[in-house]
């Protein structure tokens, strides 16, 4: 099998490590994450276990949760005020 050498930047590196499991070499890793046949159903779950990720989905879901019900009470309050008119 031929192979060809790469530049890329730390950034980007960090970037692809960070997506490299266990097991695999960079190169399977470049292979699974670039199959333009790809499952998208194999992605769910994958963060399952990443603590860091879950904690940031449940601020940003708290964050959305206290918009949405500050958005219904401005709708109350300025139903209730057209209404008394």
């Amino acid at each position: 099998m031929a192979t060809k050498s790469l530049t890329v930047t730390e950034e980007a590196y960090e970037h692809l490590k960070a997506y490299k499991r266990e097991d695999e070499s960079f190169t399977d890793t470049i292979l699974r994450l670039t199959d333009a046949d790809r499952d998208v159903m194999k992605g769910f779950g994958a963060f399952e276990n990443d603590e860091g990720f879950r904690n940031a989905a449940e601020t940003a879901r708290a964050g959305l949760n206290e918009d949405i019900a500050e958005r219904r009470e401005r709708h109350r309050d300025r139903r209730d005020r057209d209404s008394e008119r």
